[in-house]
């Protein structure tokens, strides 16, 4: 049984990808096929089957659970934790975060590890994958969660979550894309209202999710916070507007983990499930809770006629198209025994494990295959050299080695990332953030590990020094010889419900850099971080070589030797803005002292006052120069552009407005319009790699609009394109760049629809948002 298992996890699946609702490759079926067949399942059920479809239920073995209907053969659901990994089971990967795959900007990249991600799920039973994230987007850069998602830019997040929806859900898993929407700070976010208004909401925070609903998102997950006053899970203009009507949405929406307040308000809005939900056996008992139980909420408001049962049809409808669109119900496996005790102590959970699985079942079925290898590549791909003065990396054959640094150790408190301490563990490498984000690790390789391990090869010495307490003490009696090269880890944790404090990263982490680089002439400093961090010591002209390597999964260690010494020239670029200092940002979260309640919601205010403006391009307005720029990125070799940019245009006699009227359901399809996402242009270019050793380089393409006639506040420029190119040395590629009419329109307010300006366009094709090495100026209309 297992084998077959396994089997139905890891066939591959040699499809193309999914673009829309099309035909879904592992069933031929389409989106309408299973709605027709869902309308069949539902007809055969009674009131209260169908709400059991709607809720989740809390004794079950999955973070998510709708309970079965064994008179219709239906199994029920299992949604799991979380972006990158099967979180509460045992003998899962745990793969890099998305911040790390989108510091790749490698699109393949990004979709295979999405596949495997599938792939790992499928094989335990979770039908549901509750990512890929796009809320936060990252407006503050110290949001606890930022880690979860991909980038601070829209566009970058966008080409991620289709790539991240497709790859999940080709495996035959449901794709949930996460938290909609305005779910912008982790302080407060049951309570706090984030005020966006119409334009940002469309151009920013809005449009990667776009791309997943274009993508065929099977659910998305409504946010605890408040926009613009109302709960997102009760906002009807929000969920059965923005998302059901105008981007044509045909899956359900999902509470996030309690998120709910009153049932019949959120229904009438576009709630479709709620979770974690309630006790099924409690269905027909009337409440006298009027806000919080949804299923006896849902059956009385049908009962009473204040919901029409067939309303609790669409709904149902939606929850069940996915599973037949997916062909889950086709031999789909069955939940992970080790769903049932990973999360208890060890002796109660080794108990339910056989009181519910008998004592000759295995305690987890291994789904990792040889997934190793791509999350040490991802990982590698995504570690952005920041610094590399006099050509200090790769590392040639040093005979000396000098390790630094808390995380450059084994890990000390388990491999389970808890949510204890602002700061996470002290001694132990950091791989991945805590929460429910986070991934229970079968092992990890630390940086120390690794580099022993490179080091025996070549007969290299290796000291080392942990404790950063003792370093900042300056106590580095025990390092001598003096070494050949220092390398100093540092980690900054982020987890779920709290965001950080401190721009550096921690555990003295300044004090430890400079201690290191006054003993050491050649110090190489290496940060696994949630996100943005200020670096200080940056200028000293000790520090020789600085990687940013994110959070980068199981493979830690091997994906960073691999970097330091050459096996693999970083290609990394920056997903977000690192500031010379914390006050380039300005942009605090809101966090109102102890003296106001959490519950009081008129205090509790997020005005989204800057816009557009957030990341490079709150930098572009301001005029600000940073210490490492967004897209930013170093390389063992150089490239260069071989030949201009030149703009060819796909469509003719373009309107400033699509010619399909968003106000009419029949000409929305899923991601909304289709006249929006229609090829306008193509760009082209070539680049040469000039150096002596092969690399990648991310090829980045920004559009300002006209000056003249774009609304104000509009960014200077903005990423509309990019293409991973990897060349041998003296070779040259072409590289293309396709615009869609969405690409280069605004959101006009007024007349609430996508338009194109009139006047010039500046196409920009670089190496980073301020290393741009063409332009091109052209009237679209």
């Amino acid at each position: 049984m297992l084998s077959l298992i396994r089997a139905l996890a890891f066939t591959p699946l040699l499809v193309k990808a999914l673009d829309g609702p099309q035909s879904n490759p592992t069933t031929s079926r389409t989106w309408e096929e299973s709605s027709v067949q869902a309308d069949a399942f539902i007809a055969r059920l009674n009131l209260t089957e169908k709400v059991t479809l709607l809720m989740g239920h809390q004794t079950g073995p999955c973070v998510g659970n709708i309970q079965s209907l064994p008179s219709q053969n239906f199994s029920g659901l299992c949604l799991q934790d979380g972006p990158l990994s099967d979180r509460s089971t045992d003998l899962a990967s745990v793969f890099p975060a998305g911040l790390t795959a989108a510091a790749t900007w490698d699109k393949d990249l990004i979709y295979q590890r999405a596949l495997a991600l599938g792939y790992e799920f499928r094989g335990k039973g979770s039908h549901v994958f509750l990512g890929p994230v796009a809320g936060p987007l990252g407006r503050h850069p110290l949001g606890g969660r930022n880690w979860e998602g991909f980038s601070t830019d829209p566009y970058l997040t966008g080409v991620a979550m289709a790539a991240s929806v497709r790859g999940v859900q080709e495996a035959g898993v449901q794709a949930c894309a996460k938290h909609f929407i305005g779910n912008e700070q982790e302080t407060a976010r049951t309570t706090i209202s984030s005020n966006i208004d119409d334009r940002t909401m469309h151009e920013l925070y809005l449009w990667p999710f776009a791309d997943a609903v274009k993508a065929n998102v099977a659910s998305i997950m409504c946010s605890y916070n408040r926009l613009n006053q109302t709960y997102t899970c009760e906002h009807p203009e929000l969920l059965n507007g923005l998302l059901k009507q105008e981007l044509g949405f045909k899956g359900y929406v999902v509470t996030d983990w309690a998120a709910k307040h009153v049932t019949v308000r959120s229904i009438e809005a576009g709630l479709d499930m709620t979770m974690p939900g309630g006790d099924l056996s409690d269905l027909n008992v009337p409440s006298t809770n009027t806000g919080t139980s949804f299923g006896q909420d849902l059956l009385r408001a049908v009962q009473n006629g204040t919901i029409a049962e067939t309303k609790v049809d669409e709904m149902a409808r939606r929850v069940l198209a996915p599973y037949f669109y997916l062909g889950q119900n086709e031999d789909f496996p069955s939940v992970d025994p080790s769903n049932a005790y990973v999360l208890g102590t060890i002796n109660a959970r080794l108990q339910a494990a056989i009181s519910e699985y008998g004592p000759d079942i295995p305690l987890a079925r291994d789904v990792r295959d040889d997934h190793a290898k791509l999350i040490r590549e991802i990982g590698a791909a995504g570690t952005v050299l920041l610094k590399n003065t006099n050509n200090t990396l790769p590392l040639s054959q040093p005979a000396n080695i000098g390790v630094f640094g808390n995380d450059a150790a084994d890990v000390s408190e388990g491999l389970y990332q808890s949510n204890s301490g602002e700061f996470g563990a002290d001694i132990g490498t950091l791989s991945v953030g805590g929460g429910s984000g986070t991934g229970k690790l079968t092992y990890v390789i630390s940086p120390l590990s690794a580099i022993r391990a490179r080091a025996q090869e070549t007969g290299a010495r290796v000291q080392y020094l942990l404790d950063n307490e003792v370093i900042a003490s300056e106590n580095l009696r025990s390092i001598f010889p003096p070494p050949d090269v220092c390398l100093v880890f540092l980690k900054t944790f982020a987890s779920e419900a709290v965001d950080r404090r401190f721009f550096e990263n921690d555990w003295n982490s300044t004090v430890v850099v400079e201690t290191v680089a006054q003993n050491c002439p050649n110090t190489v400093v290496v940060t696994h971080s949630a996100g943005v961090n200020t670096m200080p010591w940056a200028h000293n002209p000790n520090v020789t070589a600085i990687l940013a390597a994110h959070f980068p999964g199981q493979e830690s260690g091997n994906s960073i030797v691999d970097v330091l010494f050459g096996d693999v020239n970083p290609s990394g670029r920056l997903p977000y803005t690192i500031p010379e200092s914390e006050e380039d940002y300005d942009l605090p979260t809101v966090n109102i002292t102890a003296d106001t309640q959490e519950t009081d919601l008129s205090a509790w205010q997020a005005d989204f006052t800057e816009g557009l403006l957030i990341d490079y391009r709150h930098f572009d307005s301001k005029n600000i120069t940073p210490l490492y720029e967004f897209g930013y990125g170093l390389s063992y070799t150089t490239f260069s552009f071989s030949a201009p940019l030149e703009v060819t245009s796909k469509a003719s006699g373009l309107s400033a407005f699509p010619s399909s009227s968003r106000n009419s359901s029949s000409n929305v399809s899923s991601g909304g319009n289709p006249d929006l996402w229609k090829e306008v242009l193509v760009l082209h270019t070539s680049v040469s790699n000039d150096g002596d050793v092969a690399g990648a380089q991310a090829v980045q393409l920004y559009v300002a609009l006209p000056e003249d006639t774009a609304p104000p506040n509009t960014p200077m420029r903005a990423l509309r394109g990019f293409e991973k190119v990897t060349l041998e040395p003296g070779e040259s590629k072409d590289v293309e760049f396709v615009l869609l009419r969405r690409d280069l329109s605004f959101w006009d307010v007024a007349a609430q629809d996508w338009q194109i300006p009139q006047g010039e366009f500046t196409f920009s094709a670089g190496f980073s948002s301020r290393d741009l090495k063409e332009s091109f100026l052209d009237h679209i209309l």
